[in-house]
């Protein structure tokens, strides 16, 4: 009697790492040394990595004269290739809001090179951009950097209005700057909060979480959700601040300043804390520039440019604030900028609350405003009016806009092509948390590992503003 055939066995992957692999499949070194590849977003071994493109991952080009070329002598690495190794940091989320993986060459526990790799959040917002109207837009581009979402909302807003030849009330005007400034409080508080876990300091990580949890109650009260509001619209804002939110804003102001002072003597004053710190991913002011760094990362360098002051929007003009600079751009002065920064936006906060202007809180331009709710059950003109706004959409005259905006990380702009319908022909976000990921090869040189743990936290990059 002949034995059944019996179909073979599909090999799992355990199967394969046991061993339990049939004569003639691949050997089990194949499977152990497979590993994924990114392209040209890989970090190679430096006899294949070309020498305009080495340079720019260890942190020594920039720019080159025309006419101007490199060569392997010019290259400063005195260890042998075959003695560093390739490693990679990474992907992870923790302190990078997303995804990122570093490859990094080491020499023991030296880094010589650095190669941030991107592309595992990806999400195509510019694109679905060009889909939606642009009374949707908002909902859209709220997602990019979902630490700070309200940025994202008045760099779009204001580049739409731009092209309307829109003015908003007062009133809206002054709403925003107070949920951006509470804002830029929330995302600074979970980055003191992230860092302060990445560099061992792990209560820090609970306290800052309970204080942002305090403007995040604010919010949505205010919105009705704690993230991505889609609270901005062209025009003004969603609604009007809800009954009691002078006491609100009062008790956060009163409550943030004391925590403030805990958490100095906490943690400013701490040997370790400024050992892992002080001195560390130091950079210069002429790389922060070429490479277009701004916010906190170019601030720390001494160069004193925040949009705020010097290209006011809103009503910046009319508060009373300082820009917080430091002076050798490492680890340090990111973490000073940053703390410092929340109790100047505490000091804005108060003054918006003294001198919020009443009158209404959005346009009252019928090309862009719906009716009030209210009219749309007493008025048939008005039920078609909303009907019609919100199938067809409003329409924005041909032409381009971008607007720049002060965000926690950055310069925050929307750039946006109108070919005169109700949707974008072009948007593009210009993320500040893109552009600060590029310091990273010339601050991570000759840094040890875990140094470059604490640079990227300081560098505070959100991979949803990066993979946009």
């Amino acid at each position: 009697m002949t034995d059944p055939v019996v179909a073979p066995r599909k090999l799992s992957l355990v199967d394969r790492l046991l061993g339990r692999v049939p004569v003639g499949s691949e050997p089990i070194e194949e499977i152990l040394t497979a590993k994924t590849n990114e392209g040209t977003q890989e970090l190679e071994p430096r006899s294949s990595t070309g020498v305009t493109e080495y340079g720019l991952e260890s942190g020594s080009l920039l720019a080159l004269a025309e006419g101007v070329s490199l060569d392997r002598g010019d290259i400063d690495v005195d260890v042998p290739e075959d003695e560093s190794m390739i490693l990679n940091l990474g992907p992870s989320h923790p302190s990078t809001h997303g995804v990122l993986r570093v490859m990094v060459e080491i020499d023991g526990e030296t880094v010589l090179r650095t190669k941030p790799v991107i592309g595992y959040l990806h999400t195509g917002m510019e694109k679905t951009a060009e889909e939606l109207m642009y009374h949707q837009g908002c909902t859209n581009v709220t997602r990019m950097d979902y630490l700070s979402p309200f940025f994202n909302e008045l760099g779009f807003c204001l580049s739409v209005e731009k092209l309307l030849g829109l003015e908003i009330p007062p009133r809206a005007t002054w709403i925003r700057m107070l949920m951006c400034e509470l804002n830029r409080i929330s995302s600074h508080l979970l980055w003191l909060a992230t860092n302060g876990a990445d560099i061992g300091a792990l209560n820090m990580l609970v306290y800052g979480w309970r204080e942002r949890e305090m403007v995040l109650a604010f919010f949505e009260k205010v919105t009705g959700l704690r993230m991505n509001h889609n609270y901005f619209r062209p025009g003004g804002v969603a609604a009007d601040l809800p009954d009691g939110w002078r006491d609100d804003v009062a008790a956060l102001c009163e409550a943030l300043p004391r925590r403030m002072d805990e958490y100095d003597q906490l943690l400013t004053g701490q040997p370790i804390l400024q050992n892992r710190l002080v001195g560390v991913g130091p950079l210069d002011a002429e790389t922060a520039i070429s490479l277009g760094v701004t916010g906190p990362l170019l601030r720390s360098t001494g160069v004193a440019w925040d949009l705020r002051r010097d290209n006011p929007y809103l009503a910046y003009d009319k508060v009373d604030f300082d820009v917080i600079v430091g002076t050798s751009g490492d680890c340090w002065d990111r973490y000073a900028i940053r703390f410092n920064e929340i109790r100047e936006s505490i000091h804005i906060v108060s003054q918006i609350a003294e001198k919020m202007p009443p009158g209404d809180y959005r346009s009252q331009d019928k090309k862009v405003t719906p009716p009030p709710r209210s009219r749309i059950d007493e008025s048939m003109e008005a039920l078609i009016h909303h009907f019609k706004l919100y199938t067809d959409g409003f329409k924005v005259p041909p032409g381009d806009a971008y607007v720049p905006v002060e965000s926690p990380r950055g310069e925050s702009g929307c750039y946006i092509v109108s070919d005169g319908s109700a949707r974008p022909y072009r948007m593009h976000m210009r993320s500040p948390s893109f552009s600060n990921l590029q310091a990273m090869a010339p601050m991570a040189r000759g840094s040890l590992i875990a140094d470059t743990i604490a640079i990227v936290s300081t560098i505070d990059p959100v991979l949803g503003d990066v993979d946009r």
